[in-house]
């Protein structure tokens, strides 16, 4: 990683959402990255990602969102971004009773390939479409709380909890797993230097990307 990049934030968070294929999760991220929405339906082909740069507490954190496809046919290659991600967005869709059921599946599939700890968060996408909802929130909530999940319920089109959902979720990874209390924040002043020196967080920013 060079340095200059390293003058623009002090920590890398590598974010992943992953989901059947229609759940939104495309729609989740354009609405966080770039404040859009498109109606039509465009299905991921293999991965895509974003990047964007929030400040929490004064540290600022560059987020690295990888959009994953759904479809069966390219599950390989998502499980082959799980690893080094720090934080994960299981996306179903609450209009649709197979999205919901197959979070355990995904939910497997990320145990099953990423040993490093992470939080998990559960998002029941699409909560503008309440005369279509099939799946109750009290359904979801007891599935997050049955498997150690975060759980928020939102709307790519109304943008509805999005920012919350990534800005508390970012906020939680910090405190509750980088922990930079613990972690000696020794990243010098870029006013003071125009060398960033990292003692402590070499390590940690490997696992973080």
């Amino acid at each position: 990683m060079s340095e200059i990049s390293l003058k623009k934030y002090d920590y890398i968070f590598k974010l992943l959402l992953i989901g059947d294929s229609g759940t939104g999760k495309s729609s989740i991220l354009n609405r966080f990255s770039d404040d859009t929405f498109n109606p039509a339906f465009i299905s991921t082909i293999g991965i895509d990602f974003k990047v964007k740069t929030i400040e929490i507490d004064n540290y600022k954190i560059k987020l690295q969102i990888w959009d994953t496809a759904g479809q069966e046919r390219f599950r390989a290659i998502t499980s082959a971004y799980y690893r080094g991600s720090i934080g994960i967005f299981l996306v179903y869709d609450i209009t649709s009773q197979k999205s919901f059921d197959d979070v355990k599946s995904w939910l497997h599939n990320i145990k099953l390939h990423n040993d490093e700890k992470m939080l998990i968060t559960l998002i029941g996408n699409k909560s503008d479409l309440q005369n279509k909802r099939v799946i109750t929130t009290k359904m979801g909530n007891n599935f997050a709380k049955e498997n150690d999940l975060d759980f928020y319920e939102a709307s790519a089109k109304n943008n509805e909890n999005i920012d919350q959902i990534f800005t508390t979720t970012s906020k939680k990874i910090l405190y509750e797993i980088i922990k930079p209390e613990k972690t000696s924040r020794n990243i010098t002043n870029a006013n003071q230097s125009n060398k960033i020196v990292v003692k402590s967080e070499n390590k940690l920013l490997k696992k973080c990307c």
